[in-house]
């Protein structure tokens, strides 16, 4: 399945893609949670009633009459790591890491797949990172790589974007990867079911058309089963967290000269059977300042 978050009518609520339509889950099977990470805590069981609602005609809306959001609108935790491509690690003149390199994004900086990113008042040193994401289903602790799959709700495109100048005067990383806007997410969550192998997947990313990234899941260092076996045995992972996975090489802030984002960019990142996201660049606007 293709789970998604969207607004329609005057109201948000979560449904199934199926082609060029959504199931609204919310007509459909009104005994269902209506906030994504409710319905992944809710197990399978719940998916198992999204998947038979999706038999009923009456609740089908055209896709292009929503707005998508972000699946997961406030993950309990984004645990995104970083240099973990060896083109990547290559191009930033680094040494691979002996271990996952984790630093966290701030649930605040989560925004929808065709949401604007903004230009920080605070840095032009704006970069892009096209990465594939994972998204927890269960609460789970001490898992090992073997029955990841398990706890895996399913994958996603995500832009780790990233202000290059706030990124690099901390090694924590935190600030410069957690601006507002800064953690596009989507277009839906493809259920994990669907994906035969998530470690070979084609993985591009054009700014204005032009191709800046193009690699596939096969280059990770650490896959998404290594990961989850880390980061379990150091905390309790929840239904909702999302682990945007690294990046590939071609980020701008490595090309010769610099090709950084500006204003009236547009990033498009997609992932073999998983979509597409398409974020234009706007300055930050004005009426993000407490008055």
């Amino acid at each position: 399945m293709k789970l998604a978050s969207f607004h329609y009518s005057g109201a948000s609520g979560i449904g199934v893609v199926l082609g060029d339509e959504i199931v609204d889950l919310g007509a459909a099977a009104p005994e269902l949670p209506r906030e994504m990470t409710a319905f992944l805590a809710a197990g399978a069981p719940a998916r198992e009633v999204a998947a038979a609602a999706t038999e009923h005609p009456a609740a089908r809306i055209p896709l292009d009459d929503v707005v998508l959001e972000a699946p997961i609108q406030r993950p309990p935790k984004i645990l995104a790591i970083g240099l973990n491509y060896a083109d990547h690690v290559k191009e930033s003149g680094m040494e691979p890491p002996k271990v996952p390199a984790v630093f966290n994004k701030q649930s605040t900086s989560v925004t929808g797949p065709y949401d604007p990113i903004h230009l920080p008042r605070a840095s032009h040193v704006l970069d892009y990172e096209g990465e594939l994401g994972f998204v927890i289903g269960r609460r789970c602790r001490h898992v090992p790589a073997e029955r990841a799959l398990e706890v895996i709700a399913g994958f996603l495109v995500v832009n780790d974007v990233s202000v290059r100048d706030w990124q690099l005067r901390s090694p924590t990383m935190t600030m410069g990867k957690s601006f507002d806007t800064h953690c596009p997410l989507g277009p839906w969550i493809t259920t994990a079911d669907e994906i035969d192998n998530p470690h070979d997947l084609g993985i591009r990313t054009w700014v204005n058309g032009e191709l800046r990234q193009d690699s596939n899941t096969k280059e990770l260092i650490y896959d998404c089963f290594a990961l989850v076996e880390h980061l379990s045995t150091a905390f309790t992972l929840e239904p909702g967290d999302v682990i945007p996975t690294g990046t590939p090489s071609g980020v701008g802030i490595a090309m010769k000269p610099p090709k950084l984002l500006v204003a009236g960019d547009v990033v498009r990142i997609e992932i073999d059977k998983l979509g597409q996201i398409e974020n234009p660049v706007i300055d930050e606007p004005q009426n993000t300042t407490l008055i």
